[in-house]
């Protein structure tokens, strides 16, 4: 199959990175997909990161690499700021600051967005290869086998935020949904990946994951979200669910998704109006209304923490 040629812009949200830094930028220099280009935005580093950065920049003679200053609002209003910062290219790809990407990362995500009609939004993802500090194998990423929509992305996210490649519909669907987000006072999403997810199924697009890894997802304290398939991974979301903070990021997804509700298929409207009802309803009208709604996770554990979610008022 023939590719055509398109840019891709490359995301990166940039905050005290400089320890990995070097090798996630050498690893864009080495995609087999040579027409991109790099805009980072850097939410205050106190580090060498940013200088970094304009070393690399030099260093690319013909690809553009811009570093422009965040919102200091945390990680996922970075790269919210980000959308909203990346104009009107074809495509754009999410990247974090401490990964290494595997060379075919953005030609096998091209491929996939060339295959699909570019009026109709599309969110593409991957598995990874999760990794220690030193890049030492760990495991693959978790293989869902239920299917990806908007009943599912409303109670979880799926869809790994460095793996991302969104096309240029569903770029314009994100910033727009932004803007409209940021108008509310609703912008405070609880992260741009679980976000998108939820606004492109919303919305009517498709989600397309490649079971094929892409890249080596480093595993470290400072990471802001890090692995979610291990029992110390599994006790930590239990625990967010106990200590209300689930709750609490279906609350502020909900606003900012209500904020751009007319970007949403009518149905998808529906569910997410009725997912905010049962959220105020007593014990028996949350266990009902989460059953009428059909909502799901991809694993029968994380089905449970769901229903217990629902027993608890916590969802």
């Amino acid at each position: 199959m023939t590719i055509t040629a398109r840019r891709v812009t490359i995301l990166m949200a940039l905050y005290n990175g400089a320890p990995h830094l070097q090798a996630q930028l050498d690893s864009f220099a080495a995609q087999d997909w040579a027409d991109w280009d790099l805009l980072v935005s850097d939410d205050g580093s106190g580090d060498a990161g940013p200088e970094i950065v304009r070393a690399f920049a030099a260093a690319q003679l013909k690809r553009a690499v811009r570093l422009i200053s965040g919102p200091k609002q945390g990680f996922a209003r970075n790269f919210l700021h980000l959308i909203a910062e990346a104009g009107d290219g074809s495509a754009v790809a999410i990247a974090d600051q401490d990964d290494v990407w595997l060379p075919a990362k953005l030609s096998r995500a091209m491929a996939v967005l060339a295959d699909h009609a570019q009026d109709q939004p599309l969110l593409y993802c991957a598995r990874t290869h999760i990794v220690a500090p030193d890049l030492t194998p760990l495991a693959l990423s978790p293989r869902w086998r239920r299917p990806f929509g908007f009943a599912n992305a409303l109670v979880q996210n799926v869809a790994a935020g460095n793996t991302i490649v969104l096309n240029r519909a569903a770029l314009h669907l994100a910033q727009e949904a932004g803007r409209r987000a940021a108008a509310a006072g609703a912008a405070d999403v609880a992260a741009h990946d679980w976000w998108l997810y939820q606004l492109v199924t919303g919305a009517g697009g498709l989600v397309v994951r490649d079971d094929a890894p892409v890249l080596l997802y480093r595993q470290h304290p400072q990471n802001e979200m890090g692995r979610n398939d291990t029992l110390s991974a599994w006790r930590a979301r239990l625990a967010k669910v106990m200590s209300g903070t689930f709750a609490d990021w279906n609350r502020r997804n909900i606003a900012a998704l209500t904020a751009a509700g007319d970007l949403l298929m009518p149905e998808a409207r529906h569910l997410l109006a009725d997912f905010a009802r049962l959220r105020q309803r007593g014990l028996l009208g949350r266990l009902a209304g989460l059953r009428r709604a059909g909502l799901y996770r991809q694993t029968r554990g994380a089905q449970a923490v769901l229903w217990l979610a629902a027993v608890l008022g916590r969802i």
